[in-house]
């Protein structure tokens, strides 16, 4: 059986549309609509009924004939339009979206459903009939309102249905990669760009504890600010507030809108297992769109998810971060342990070379073989040193490093180093001087005497080796405070600085934050020219800190020089000969 279109019916139907589209005045029966009109696929009109005509001033007997002459009243993005015309004609199937028309200066919100006039059998669609209602309207520089219109349940279920769209979208892009960044910019764009958003950011707190938020992701309108990278101050933001308290969605209005439209704003938390995590702020101006609750739980839903996916890609970056921090940590103790597998192997070297001379008889008189066995000594020393550096590393890393405190008299302190240390600056040509506070009486600290001459010898050994010419100073000054300071339940009058000062070699200024941290030297292939373990200052730190005081190194950069100086607690304060600054008392030389 074959079943054939009625050609009569076709005729009676072409006919009727004909008749309807031939009307010279442009009429059309509303159908109940507030607007109604017919376009062809070029966006021509072919019939035009509009119950607001009077706010644009159209003629309504002639009004198809002037909206085609003049095209004052069109879409604002008419090739969008008209692309979206051409779909539905190409695929029979309605639309439903809502436009903005101009008419001059004005602008109209217009909410639309296209549908094609269907053609007869064979023939394609040229024409659409298109329905619609104004939204809201800017006339003069004054709004129109129109009265919120509650939705019908299918318009209810068609826009349920369009956000649980947008939801799953936004989920499976989220779930395609672990970069923060991604993350937040595709899911403020999927929104804005989907509820054609005024405004949409993604805030983030900067630490746990804040009271601010800082806009890591944006999406907005290109007419107003941008606010990416601001902070906003939860305290004055209630919406903010209350959605990071509850965990729910919250909808305000917010006042003082520049323009006099109706500003709304959802904000909701998201959050992984119940701690909220960042903050989401949509903003638009319709104020005929009155979210239902199975939106807010659409939301709250949404921000669960984007709660997860921002918690798992900060762990994911913890754990890279971790990662790169323990290989890099592998690194320098590799390099450490071939720096200092030479620096043992060197001295053990010379002290078996030396010592198999004398065993061999290969000295030629007794002051020779002397000489071999001072040789061998001092090597001996050498290697001391390099391993009690290794065994106070490993004490302080493992937290067993127990020192006992007394007080300790400074100048017998630079007495002794002076006697350890002049005669290495002598050897190499280079000025050394010492210089104390002027008091009338002795300047005492609270340290642990050994300890705080390890640290004077290492500051200044690595002076004098990275020092060719120019000289080295020891200076120290009274640093006496208003509020005293406590170390180990004890209060002192002030604390004692010590300067170390030298012309050597420097450090450049982006270079000498790992002048501290274990395992790691500022060249690798300063360490094999100068020799050493690198482990001198990360261990005077540690000690310094241990006895309640600070390191701080200065360099202006390489080749000018470099400063270090500590502190100690100043068990009872001295007479001055002479007063200075109550932070600061000048120094005078105490031997040259």
């Amino acid at each position: 059986m074959t079943i054939t279109a009625n050609s009569q019916l076709t005729n009676v139907f072409s006919q009727n549309l004909e008749s309807i589209s031939s009307k010279t005045d442009g009429s059309l029966p509303t159908l109940g609509a507030e607007l109604v009109y017919t376009q062809d696929g070029a966006g021509r009109y072919l019939t035009f009924c509009w119950q607001h005509s009077e706010l644009l001033g159209l003629n309504t007997e002639k009004i198809v004939d002037e909206l085609n002459q003049t095209q004052t009243f069109a879409p604002v993005d008419k090739v969008t339009y008209l692309e979206r015309l051409h779909r539905i004609l190409t695929s029979l199937v309605p639309e439903r979206f809502q436009c903005r028309f101009s008419y001059h200066q004005e602008l109209f919100e217009l909410d639309l459903v296209i549908s094609p006039v269907m053609p007869s059998l064979g023939t394609p669609a040229t024409t659409v009939l298109v329905m619609g209602r104004l939204v809201q309207a800017t006339l003069n520089k004054k709004q129109v309102r129109v009265a919120s219109k509650t939705p019908t349940q299918i318009e209810l279920a068609l826009r349920s249905q369009q956000h649980q769209k947008l939801v799953n979208r936004i989920t499976r892009n989220i779930r395609r990669t672990l970069d923060l960044d991604i993350i937040w910019q595709q899911t403020v764009d999927s929104l804005g760009k989907a509820l054609r958003l005024e405004r949409c950011i993604i805030c983030r707190p900067n630490q746990p504890s804040s009271s601010k938020v800082k806009v890591m992701a944006e999406y907005y309108q290109p007419e107003i600010t941008s606010m990416l990278g601001s902070e906003i101050d939860i305290a004055s933001e209630p919406a903010f507030a209350q959605a990071l308290a509850t965990l729910e969605p919250v909808v305000m209005e917010v006042p003082g809108c520049k323009d006099s439209r109706r500003q709304k704003t959802l904000v909701v938390a998201t959050c992984y297992q119940d701690q909220a995590n960042g903050l989401v702020a949509l903003n638009w101006h319709d104020e005929c769109y009155t979210l239902t609750e199975s939106e807010l739980e659409l939301a709250k839903e949404a921000a669960d998810q984007l709660g997860t996916a921002i918690a798992h890609a900060t762990l994911y970056k913890e754990l890279e971060a971790a990662r790169q921090k323990a290989e890099e940590a592998s690194r320098l103790k590799s390099e450490f342990l071939a720096n200092v597998s030479h620096e043992i192997r060197t001295p053990l070297n010379g002290m078996i070379g030396f010592l198999k001379l004398i065993l061999e008889g290969m000295a030629d008189d007794p002051e020779e073989q002397n000489q071999f066995l001072a040789e061998a000594h001092h090597l001996s020393i050498h290697l001391l040193n390099i391993i009690n550096d290794i065994l106070d590393i490993a004490k302080i890393e493992a937290g067993k490093m127990e020192l006992a405190y007394a007080p300790v008299k400074l100048n017998e302190l630079f007495s002794d180093v002076e006697s350890f240390m002049r005669p290495q600056a002598e050897m190499r040509n280079l000025s050394f001087r010492m210089q104390m506070p002027a008091t009338s009486d002795e300047i005492i600290v609270q340290s642990n005497y050994q300890r705080l001459l390890q640290v004077m010898l290492n500051l200044l050994g690595n002076a004098i080796k990275f020092t060719h010419e120019g000289g080295v100073t020891v200076s120290a000054d009274l640093v006496l405070k208003k509020s005293k300071p406590n170390f180990q339940g004890q209060e002192f009058p002030g604390m004692v600085r010590v300067r170390v000062a030298d012309t050597g070699i420097g450090v450049s200024l982006d270079k000498q934050d790992k002048l501290f941290q274990l395992f790691s030297q500022v060249d690798g292939s300063r360490t094999r020219q100068y020799g050493g373990t690198g482990l001198g200052l990360a261990i005077s730190q540690k000690l310094v800190e241990a006895m309640g005081g600070e390191v701080h190194f200065y360099s202006l950069g390489e080749g000018l020089g470099s400063t270090v100086t500590f502190t100690v607690p100043l068990y009872q304060q001295p007479v001055m000969v002479s007063s200075g600054d109550s932070d600061s008392i000048n120094s005078t030389e105490l031997g040259v």
